[in-house]
């Protein structure tokens, strides 16, 4: 149903080059990546109060591989990552595909259709992403992974350099800023094991419920290509448009992508937090960075731009910092980063879609309720 291969050759050709650096740059960016990911491991785990050293779970860190990539690694990374996820819809989809040699052609020319659309989003966003703990990640002989199916790091140093130099800031402040907030990820899996379990099976309940008549789906993504476009549906007054999560939700699947939203506000939001807090300390131009990556993101893009952020759920993603962020801040600030750490208990902790708009309703239902 999807030809990955197709896929990974598209978007490696459309992708857009990196800034320019010269070779010996290209070493010492990488050294210098790897060495601020390992010194960030220390400033986490201490300030978030994480990990076995602080009285929590999760084994050592170096069992995570940290891969520093270019941005068709990046590609490479994650078409492995989307076939390992979408594995059981994309066999379900297969059963249901209609047989003979018709059936055998619709599937070969609809796999490199959608390799082809696939590659053209992976080649927008390779050039944007600085960094991604990588959850769901199989292992390859380019791209190791954490043994018993856990995750892996990655770095996209074209991505860092391109962004310090718009910023105009300080390349090394910079550089140790995006590895603590990634870090940051990093410590949230490594340090509470059953939160990739639960989300694997969020994702997979799902995606479950995901409707798998090939012509309904088709059909949605026509209309995704439409609002891509700039063409909304005849009758269709929304002109927002809407993301392609959007266009194939179930009611079923409205309520886990609510869950999944909280858990991803809290995650994001946790690792602004974090790389915030420790900041001041490590990284003398903190403020200035700050500033300036805000400014960046609050001063929008070209129409065809906005029109894939939009496409791709990106606005969510920007959403999802602001409002994790603010919930995060606002329990520290009520009940301290222990009392905070709570959330990472058990799935019941979590904190819902409503609680991180209220963090007071959380605090009230996880610390009052325990305490009464």
């Amino acid at each position: 149903m999807v030809d990955w291969n197709l896929a990974v050759a598209t978007a490696t050709r459309l992708v857009r080059p990196g800034p320019e650096v010269s070779r010996d740059e290209a070493r010492a960016i990488v050294a210098e990546l790897r060495r601020h990911a390992k010194s960030s491991e220390e400033h986490v785990r201490s300030f978030t109060r994480m990990g076995p050293d602080h009285g929590g779970e999760g084994g050592p860190l170096h069992d995570t591989p940290v891969l520093v990539v270019d941005r068709p690694g990046w590609v490479r990374a994650n078409v492995a990552g989307f076939r390992e996820v979408l594995k059981p819809l994309l066999e379900k989809m297969q059963d249901r595909r209609p047989g003979g040699p018709g059936g055998a052609m619709l599937g070969a020319v609809g796999g490199k259709v959608t390799g082809v659309e696939l590659g053209m989003l992976l080649s927008f966003l390779a050039s944007r992403v600085l960094g991604q703990y990588e959850t769901f990640a199989p292992a390859s002989r380019d791209l190791p992974a954490a043994p018993n199916g856990g995750g892996r790091l990655l770095l996209v140093a074209p991505n860092i350099v391109h962004v310090e130099r718009e910023l105009e800031v300080d390349p090394h402040d910079f550089r140790l800023w995006v590895c603590l907030h990634e870090e940051t990820h990093r410590t949230q899996f490594t340090a509470v094991p059953w939160l990739r379990d639960h989300l694997e099976g969020e994702i997979q309940s799902f995606l479950g419920e995901t409707e798998v008549d090939p012509m309904t789906i088709l059909e949605r993504f026509r209309e995704a290509a439409s609002t891509l476009a700039g063409q909304r549906p005849e009758g269709d007054d929304d002109d927002g448009g809407r993301s392609i999560v959007e266009l194939v939700q179930t009611p079923q699947q409205r309520e886990i992508l609510n869950r999944l939203t909280a858990v991803m506000s809290l995650l994001e939001g946790h690792a602004d937090f974090v790389m915030d807090g420790v900041g001041p300390d490590v990284v003398p131009s903190v403020a200035e960075i700050r500033e300036k990556f805000q400014q960046r993101r609050a001063r929008g893009a070209s129409r065809l731009d906005q029109a894939l952020r939009k496409l791709l759920g990106l606005d969510a993603k920007l959403r999802q910092y602001r409002d994790g962020e603010r919930f995060v801040r606002a329990v520290v600030d009520e009940v301290g980063m222990d009392g905070f750490n709570r959330v990472w208990t058990s799935p019941n902790t979590l904190p819902t879609k409503a609680e991180i708009a209220k963090p007071a309703d959380w605090v009230a239902r996880v610390h009052r309720k325990a305490e009464s």
